[in-house]
């Protein structure tokens, strides 16, 4: 975070914003494959998120009405704005506006204004800045990069509406720049992710990392939380090739072709989410070598397609990314607005999917 304090609040220009998310994270871009809003629900009750740390009481006063110097609101006389940085045939952005949509219903808010930025940052900004046109009182953005967003939160600002951010977090100051983030601890995952590895692959091989999309903190973490831990854990695990798959299916395969040839000798594969390791799947099976026997694949999000293959013997193990932001997005609204302070960071907690819960845990995944 850089908290330009030497600066008034609100009136100053950001020289860092918005983005990444999530300890519920994460898996994001488009894919070659879209999957059917069916594909991407799963058993809400079972895959409903849990906040893990902080609570309010434990992260000091946190951000309060007041401090934030928005006005009163009662949602359900309210026109809520939702930002969605990527197109939706990804499982995890499915899941996540479903999640937004079907809470705000049952909360009762009045009118609910949605977007899709389509992974593009000038989008997004200019969907911001029109839902605030359209008279919206309350933002929750899933930002598409770490910075970029300074246009679309100073137009926030300037009207008082607050900003909550979800899934990715953003360089920017909490209670002045936004309100808090919602999501989870991507080094954590990353580090769950370790642990899987080596115990798939006894700690020894050579492992290829296909890197998510570049300019956002769930790579970032992502990649070190694993690269840490390998280090720490399993120096006979030899991290022999880093390439982003930008989050996407085909991208992961096309990064799995060319690594198959560049590096034959790969014995695993770290994906940090779910559609680059189906995408390498495919290329893994094309090459006629067994995924989750000759390679070892791990990755991360709980989509139900990777939770699928991790039954039927095609991954190693998936840690959770949980999506369904809906429920704890608006609780965190109307706590806020019942005067309550919000924790900078509300981290939630994620599940791991292994060989031995994958086919009684699918009612779960999204």
């Amino acid at each position: 975070m850089n908290p330009l304090s030497t600066l008034p609040r609100r009136s100053r220009t950001l020289s860092v914003a918005c983005a990444v998310a999530a300890s519920a994270a994460l898996a994001l871009s488009g894919c070659a494959k879209s999957e059917t809003a069916d594909n991407a629900g799963g058993d809400n009750g079972q895959g409903a998120q849990t906040v893990q740390t902080p609570t309010a009481s434990a992260a000091g006063p946190g951000c309060t009405l007041t401090a934030y110097g928005a006005p009163k609101l009662d949602l359900k006389n309210a026109i809520v704005g939702f930002s969605q940085s990527e197109k939706e045939a990804n499982p995890f952005r499915i899941a996540e506006t479903r999640s937004i949509k079907d809470e705000a219903a049952k909360v009762g808010v009045k009118k609910l204004l949605t977007t899709n930025a389509q992974s593009q940052l000038s989008k997004q900004i200019s969907d911001i800045q029109d839902m605030l046109a359209q008279g919206a009182q309350f933002l929750i953005v899933a930002p598409l990069n770490s910075d970029g967003l300074e246009p679309a939160f100073q137009a926030a600002a300037a009207k008082k509406v607050p900003v909550l951010t979800i899934d990715r977090k953003v360089n920017a100051t909490a209670c002045e720049d936004y309100l808090a983030f919602l999501g989870s601890d991507f080094v954590e995952q990353g580090k769950r992710a370790a642990d899987a590895m080596v115990e798939a692959t006894g700690g020894k091989g050579k492992v290829a990392i296909l890197l998510g999309s570049s300019g956002n903190s769930v790579t970032t973490d992502r990649t070190k939380g694993f690269v840490d831990q390998v280090k720490a854990t399993a120096p006979g695990l030899e991290i022999v090739a880093q390439q982003t798959g930008e989050f996407a299916r085909d991208k992961g395969q096309q990064v799995m072709e060319q690594l198959i040839q560049s590096k034959p000798d790969i014995t695993a594969v770290y994906a940090e989410n779910d559609e680059m390791a189906l995408g390498a799947v495919t290329a893994l099976k094309a090459a006629g070598k067994a995924p989750g026997k000759d390679v070892k694949v791990v990755s991360i999000d709980g989509t139900r397609n990777a939770v699928q293959a991790l039954a039927n013997g095609e991954l190693n193990a998936v840690i959770e990314s949980n999506p369904r932001f809906g429920p704890l997005a608006f609780a965190t609204a109307q706590k806020f607005y019942a005067g309550e302070g919000i924790p900078e960071d509300v981290i939630i907690s994620d599940r791991s999917y292994d060989p031995a819960n994958a086919k009684a845990s699918l009612g779960g995944a999204y």
